[in-house]
């Protein structure tokens, strides 16, 4: 660990690098689980999908403490109108990153069909509202967005759980950046996410953003006021919210 700092109510852990940014912060999510359930009998856990999570959920498959059979996974995004057999779809990442892995209690996937939108956010809202969130495990986009709350469409008093969104060109092109897409005409315009006051609802967030591509992003939650001109920013205000960056990531503060 190089440092540890406070952003208002927001701490932040800074690591060497990216491998010991996932160690780190899985063995604190490992050990949180283990705190709830010292009273709870299940654990409610959303889970963010993007390259920049790898080292930390190959972390956190392989710790062998966690009582996965006692926890309920949810994905907090996914992309409208891809096949379902596309390699992008956002279940299809964590199913084979996370969901096939560990024998979770129930994984509850968002069907990204566009015929089914409306109901779709209306059923997964439903399911968040019966199995209220203890641990957002999740990261921050270039344009500092939370899922998919990209700045034109963040709202911090959304009143809806999920809800259909537009992506604007900053996050369609993070898409290609990480490789996931060819080119910026592939990425889908449209998808569902969580809301933001979804994502603030958690007992308990741990932000994973590694690597040089999220510095100024990072330097923008740290650094401006929170607004949703930056909707990353409203992690500063969380009660039990930590965010994990590497050397890389915290560059330019």
């Amino acid at each position: 660990m190089l440092k540890k700092i406070k952003a208002e109510k927001l701490e932040v852990i800074v690591l060497e690098n990216r491998a010991s940014l996932g160690q780190t912060a899985a063995k604190m999510v490992s050990e949180k689980i283990k705190q709830l359930l010292l009273t709870k009998t299940v654990v409610n856990m959303i889970f963010a999908a993007a390259p920049s999570q790898n080292e930390f959920l190959n972390a956190l498959v392989n710790d062998g403490s966690i009582e996965w059979r006692k926890i309920n996974a949810f994905h907090m995004d996914e992309y409208l109108g891809l096949p379902l057999a596309a390699p992008q779809l956002f279940s299809g990442f964590l199913k084979k990153k996370l969901f096939e892995q560990v024998p979770f209690a129930s994984v509850n996937y968002i069907d990204g069909s566009p015929a089914v939108y409306k109901t779709e956010c209306a059923r997964y809202a439903r399911l968040l509202q019966s199995n209220p969130v203890d641990i957002v495990c999740m990261g921050i986009g270039e344009n500092t967005h939370i899922a998919f709350n990209d700045p034109h469409v963040a709202n911090f008093h959304d009143p809806e759980i999920v809800k259909r969104v537009r992506l604007d060109r900053a996050c369609r092109q993070q898409q290609v950046n990480d490789g996931c897409f060819d080119t910026l005409n592939a990425v889908p315009k449209y998808a569902l996410t969580l809301t933001v006051p979804a994502l603030m609802s958690a007992a308990h967030i741990f932000c994973v953003v590694p690597g040089v591509k999220k510095a100024t992003a990072i330097k923008h939650t740290i650094q401006e006021p929170v607004s949703e001109r930056y909707p990353s920013t409203i992690l500063k205000t969380h009660e039990s919210a930590i965010l994990f960056v590497d050397a890389d990531s915290f560059s330019r503060i």
